[in-house]
C-alpha cells in the first residue's frame, strides 16, 4: 500500500509540474528521491498556491478517477438539474472522455439554458477533440467570439481550415494573434500561414513571439521556454 501511495504522489507532482511549466530539475527530484522529493515539491510549489482540500481532491481523481464520476452520476440520478448535468460532463472532460462529455453537455442545453455560452464553449472543445468539425463550426457561430472564448476561436479557425473555408479561418486566427498571450495558438497560426504559402507573414508572427518572450523577466520567460524553442525552430525552417 505504501508503494502505491508514493507512486500516486509522484504522478501528482509530475502532473502539477508539467501543468504549471515548472523547471525541469523538479522532475529529477520527484523521480529519483520519491518520498522526500515529493514532500519538498508539495511544500514549496503546491501548498502555498492552493488549498489542501484541492490537493486531496486531485490526488483522489488521479488514483481513482471513476469514483468522482460515480458520485456525480448518483447526484444526477437523484436530482436531474442543469448544474448536475454540467458537473458530470465536466468530470468526463477532466479525464478526456469527450464522447460522454458531449452527451451530458448536449443534454443540459434545453429550456432556459438552450444557448448557454459557457456550455457551448466546452462543447466546442469536445467536438474538436473528437474531430467533429461541422459541430465545432455550428456551435461556434452561436457564440460572440469577438468578445469572449478565445480558445473556441482557435478551435473554430482550425475547423474552418479542415473544411477548407480558408479565408474565414484566417480571419478567426487573427483574433488570437494578441501580443504577450496565446503563444501556442499563435505558433499554430504561423503554421497555418505557411500552409497557405504566406511565408513572410508566418515569419512575422514568429518574430513577434520570439521578441516578446525574450523581453520578459527570467521568471516569466521560463514559463514559455518550450514555445520559444518551437518558434525559433520554425523560423529557420524553409
Amino acid at each position: 500500500m505504501y508503494y502505491y501511495i508514493i507512486i500516486a504522489f509522484q504522478i501528482y507532482c509530475i502532473y502539477h509540474a508539467y501543468k504549471n511549466n515548472n523547471q525541469y530539475y523538479w522532475y529529477f527530484i520527484i523521480f529519483f528521491i520519491p518520498f522526500i522529493g515529493c514532500v519538498i515539491y508539495i511544500l514549496t510549489q503546491v501548498i502555498n498556491k492552493r488549498d489542501v482540500d484541492n490537493i486531496t481532491e486531485e490526488l483522489t481523481t488521479i488514483i481513482n478517477p471513476t469514483k468522482k464520476i460515480k458520485n456525480l452520476e448518483q447526484e444526477l440520478a437523484f436530482s436531474n438539474t442543469f448544474q448536475n448535468k454540467i458537473n458530470l460532463a465536466d468530470a468526463f472532460l477532466e479525464i478526456k472522455d469527450y464522447n460522454n462529455s458531449i452527451l451530458h453537455y448536449e443534454s443540459s442545453l434545453n429550456n432556459n439554458f438552450k444557448d448557454d455560452p459557457f456550455t457551448l464553449n466546452k462543447l466546442i472543445k469536445c467536438y474538436f477533440k473528437t474531430k467533429n468539425f461541422e459541430k465545432v463550426i455550428e456551435n461556434s457561430r452561436k457564440l460572440n467570439l469577438d468578445k469572449d472564448f478565445k480558445q473556441s476561436v482557435y478551435y473554430y479557425a482550425l475547423s474552418l481550415e479542415e473544411k477548407e473555408v480558408l479565408d474565414e479561418a484566417e480571419i478567426q486566427f487573427k483574433k488570437v494573434d494578441v501580443r504577450y498571450s496565446n503563444y501556442d495558438e499563435r505558433i499554430e497560426f504561423s503554421n497555418f500561414l505557411k500552409r497557405r504559402n504566406k511565408n513572410l507573414e508566418a515569419k512575422g508572427v514568429l518574430e513577434e513571439i520570439i521578441s516578446e518572450i525574450k523581453s520578459m523577466t527570467k521568471q516569466n520567460s521560463r514559463k514559455y521556454r518550450l514555445q520559444l524553442l518551437e518558434a525559433e525552430k520554425l523560423i529557420i525552417q524553409p
